[in-house]
């Protein structure tokens, strides 16, 4: 009994406690609280939300490295890099940044989420200062709750939208970097997050193989770029074309090849310290073809003087480079200046190319090709030369050559020919015929001499010949060239060498020099033109300039100077005022004095 009491009270005692069916009388089954089920089910949802959410995020991630490195053009690339970028983790506003070649500051920017008008307002692009510059001195990924919080926070320019949150990530391309990614301000407000750091790491890294692949394209296509426009230019050389032709065509490939917005060739002005523009391709090439420029305060001067490439990643704010006239670089941006001829170790000029406001500065793999091309560039023009020398060589060996046959043949024939007819003239009893026959020797005599003073004349040296009236006006005109800081127009025609004495021409080229230091002393004119004309009775200077005009109380010592040369030559002066604005002068003097 006790064993079965034992049973009994140990059943009694399991069910004790329990609760029952009310129609069957079994135990009922024990029910969880409803709450924590909802807990669970929530966490279980919210488990499964992350996970949709990080394989739609990696699918995303996927799909943006695709897009990456789909593109070769490198533009091309860093963009979709910074769309990529901001669509991955969410930011209304990204930019990527690529360093310049000092290391320190930001040579390219580009931009998602500011509008072209957002973009005119705000001003240039920043040069890596503040937070941009931390993350360039301190190349690793940074993430900022509030941007202004910082201490290498400088703020935002005017017009600038308000950003509050930062994620910077650093872009390298195998052991250099490259630039960096900056996203502000995610979207609803929230802060960057440790997974939005990884996932932009991850870009980053598939970014920087893209470029790399970019730049190893852009590289391989320039090259061959480079090996077709010498092979060109070896073919012009050869087949003979001029200077100039080869020359622009030099600095045309380079332009387009580099895409440079302007190219200009600059060569010494002989006896100065400045470098004068011969050819200009590219924006307003009126106002910079024949411009003189110091060697000191110009990024060409530098080049020329230091025989090395020198480079600018803005030449409109570059301040090293301010001299000459303002403005003519206006609108452009990066640019370098590559000397011609530095290999020889003289340099024979300087290419410049200047690249769009905004555009990627000179690198050193684009810089390389350029000398290259520059050395063409200098052969082209060492080439000419040599040709200009041999062409004058063989005008005198010709002029040799005429004259002795001249002497030779022409002059002995006639002198024989004139002794016959005197000889015979006693034979001549008529007398009319002995005057002809005395005429016809009389003439003899006559083509003798001209044709000795026309050997005489192809004898003449070099330096006789450099004396003629055309070359002294051009002369003139090149000496002020320098003092204007540009080069005046100049004009010639007529017979300037054969009809105009030599007291006449020693008028006309004190004439020209006083008329354009005077334009150079008190006009403060952008442009100069001068025409020098010989008719069949007069010669005739004229100088027009878009100067201030002549003050009604200036000194006129110069003007009476010119007034009395006419005066002298029996010619007259004129000055006016040309429908634009300026001076004209006008000085005429006749070929032959008037009896």
């Amino acid at each position: 009994m006790g064993v079965g009491e034992d049973v009994r009270d140990a059943g009694d005692g399991t069910d004790r406690g329990g609760e029952r069916d009310a129609a069957t009388g079994r135990p009922a089954s024990p029910r969880m609280p409803r709450l924590r089920l909802d807990e669970l089910l929530e966490e279980l949802q919210a488990r499964i939300d992350a996970a949709r959410g990080t394989r739609d995020r990696v699918h995303s991630l996927l799909e943006a490295v695709l897009s990456v490195g789909r593109e070769l053009d490198l533009t091309q690339v860093l963009q979709r890099i910074v769309e990529a970028a901001a669509a991955l983790v969410d930011a209304r506003y990204a930019a990527l940044g690529v360093i310049g070649p000092d290391g320190r500051t930001l040579a390219q920017f580009l931009t998602v989420g500011l509008s072209a008008e957002d973009i005119a307002a705000i001003g240039p692009y920043p040069t890596g200062k503040g937070i941009l510059g931390e993350l360039i001195r301190h190349p690793e990924p940074l993430r900022l709750p509030d941007l202004a919080a910082h201490t290498a926070s400088y703020g935002f320019p005017a017009h600038h939208p308000p950003m509050r949150t930062f994620l910077g990530v650093p872009l390298r391309v195998r052991d250099e970097v490259f630039g960096n990614l900056y996203l502000t301000d995610k979207r609803g407000g929230e802060d960057f997050d440790a997974e939005d750091e990884a996932v932009l790491s991850t870009l980053a890294v598939a970014a920087g193989v893209a470029i790399d692949n970019a730049r190893l394209y852009e590289e391989a296509r320039q090259q061959q770029a480079w090996l077709r426009a010498n092979a060109e230019i070896t073919r012009s050389l050869l087949s003979g074309s001029s200077r100039g032709e080869v020359l622009e065509l030099i600095a045309q490939r380079a332009r387009e090849i580099t895409g440079a917005e302007v190219a200009d060739l600059a060569v010494p002005l002989p006896g100065t310290d400045r470098l004068t523009v011969e050819l200009a391709l590219g924006g307003d090439t009126a106002a910079r073809r024949g411009l003189t420029v110091p060697m000191e305060g110009t990024v060409s001067g530098a080049a020329h003087a230091e025989g090395a490439p020198v480079t600018s990643p803005g030449l409109d704010a570059d301040p090293r480079f301010t001299a000459g006239p303002p403005g003519r670089f206006e609108g452009l941006g990066p640019a370098v200046a590559v000397p011609m001829g530095a290999a020889k170790g003289k340099v024979e000029g300087v290419l410049l190319l200047v690249r769009r406001a905004g555009g990627p500065t000179f690198r050193a793999d684009e810089i390389g090709p350029l000398l290259g091309f520059a050395d063409q560039a200098a052969l082209a023009l060492e080439l000419a030369e040599r040709r200009r020398d041999a062409e004058q060589l063989a005008l005198l060996e010709d002029r040799d050559r005429i004259a002795r046959d001249l002497h030779d043949l022409a002059i002995q024939r006639l002198f024989a020919t004139g002794m016959t007819l005197q000889s015979a003239v006693r034979f001549v009893d008529h007398p009319g015929a002995e005057e002809r026959v005395m005429r016809a020797v009389n003439d003899l005599d006559e083509t003798i001499k001209i044709i000795r003073t026309t050997i005489f004349g192809l004898r003449a040296r070099e330096e006789e010949t450099r004396q003629s009236l055309r070359a002294r006006t051009v002369r003139a005109v090149g000496e002020a060239q320098p003092l204007l800081g540009f080069a005046p127009r100049l004009s010639m025609e007529g017979l300037l060498d054969t009809d105009v004495p030599p007291a006449v021409a020693d008028h006309v080229v004190a004439v020209l020099t006083e008329a354009l230091s005077n334009a150079v002393r008190h006009a403060r004119a952008t442009r100069v033109q001068v025409a020098l004309k010989a008719t069949a009775t007069h010669v005739v200077v004229t100088v027009t300039d878009d100067g201030v005009g002549i003050p009604a109380d200036g000194r006129r010592s110069g003007l009476h100077n010119l007034a009395r040369r006419a005066e002298e030559a029996g010619g007259t002066l004129e000055l006016g005022t040309p429908p634009e604005g300026g001076t004209r002068l006008e000085w005429t003097a006749p070929l032959r004095a008037e009896g």
